[in-house]
């Protein structure tokens, strides 16, 4: 048996460290060198991962996972893990608690270039669902979503909805709405929805605030050329304004004209499935009680075609619901 070969016994600590160093040499390796550095970070990532998550035989160590915990942090390893693999371990550490405390929530919270740098993973095809899967589990955690919303970075989430591929670009969306989820925000990209439906009461509130800037990025969305994006652009702002949590956006946006006239046109679209998430827009304004005056004289000029146009619209839809409230703004109409 030769033991001068035999590999010295890394702790936890040890491993971590030497992640962070391979990490740090596959960014500037190439060819040969750089598969054997990846196959050494898959190696040592493996690793980190039963040590916070344990393995067939025996569960992590609270000690052991507060030890790789602690060096993370002090090597400053989550800003550089971008990889499939890595997202267990963000996972794990996110949901670790000390008493009422996040230590690792609290982490990246004063450290916000982590939170962005996934964000921007979105530009690399290379990482991009890597990244978008670590944002997911970082914008599950109110006080990381609300760095994120009330960021310019938020504003960004269009560039990554509309110009990238489409796995990457629903991803997106995802945690576009996610980030809302105080009030369910969204697209084609799965993140963005994460962000605006997740922490309501904090979504509604940066609504408010930024009703204008928010509105002009979202119409972006619901006018795209795109039909993936915009059928589910047009179904979050259905739940958007449906959630009683933005009672004060719902009635602001109903107020406005223009908005009405851009779903009566979808209600034309030559996509069913369009039309039918316009309905959903469109009934808002029709069934609210107190219609601005520019609202009503819209609807009561167009009275007629309207009555003409849902009597034929969606009949084959077995959906009672449905069937039910086109009801109601058939007899709503009439007395305009």
């Amino acid at each position: 048996m030769n033991f001068f070969n035999r590999q010295k016994t890394r702790s936890p600590g040890e491993t971590v460290r030497a992640l962070r160093e391979s990490v740090l040499r596959l960014d500037q390796s190439s060819g040969e060198a750089r598969k054997r550095i990846s196959e050494e970070v898959s190696r040592l990532l493996a690793s980190v991962k039963t040590s916070l998550s344990g393995d067939a035989e025996s569960d992590p160590s609270p000690d052991v996972i507060a030890m790789v915990a602690n060096e993370v942090y002090a090597s400053e390893l989550l800003s550089l893990l971008a990889r499939k693999d890595s997202c267990q371990i963000y996972n794990t550490l996110l949901r670790r608690q000390i008493g009422s405390r996040s230590p690792t929530v609290e982490y990246i919270s004063n450290r916000p270039d982590i939170i962005f740098a996934t964000l921007k993973g979105y530009a690399n095809p290379d990482i991009a669902l890597n990244t978008g899967m670590i944002l997911k589990e970082m914008l599950r955690f109110e006080p990381l979503a609300r760095i994120l919303l009330f960021s310019d970075q938020f504003f960004t989430f269009p560039q990554y909805i509309e110009n990238t591929t489409f796995g990457i670009s629903c991803d997106a969306f995802a945690n576009l709405k996610a980030s809302q989820q105080p009030m369910t925000i969204l697209m084609r990209a799965d993140r963005v929805q994460e962000t605006l439906t997740r922490h309501k009461p904090m979504v509604a509130q940066w609504l408010d605030a930024n009703y204008d800037r928010f509105f002009a990025m979202y119409n972006t969305l619901i006018l795209s050329s795109n039909y993936v994006t915009k059928r589910q652009s047009l179904k979050l702002l259905g739940e958007i304004l449906l959630d009683r949590a933005n009672y004060a956006i719902m009635t602001r946006y109903i107020a406005n004209d223009a908005n009405l006239k851009m779903m009566m046109n979808f209600l034309r679209d030559k996509s069913r499935n369009i039309q039918f998430e316009a309905f959903h827009v469109f009934k808002v304004f029709v069934a609210n009680p107190n219609k601005p005056p520019q609202i009503a004289s819209i609807l009561r000029r167009n009275k007629d075609r309207l009555l003409v146009f849902l009597k034929e619209f969606h009949n084959d839809k077995d959906d009672e619901q449905f069937n039910d409230e086109k009801a109601f703004l058939v007899e709503q109409i009439k007395q305009l």
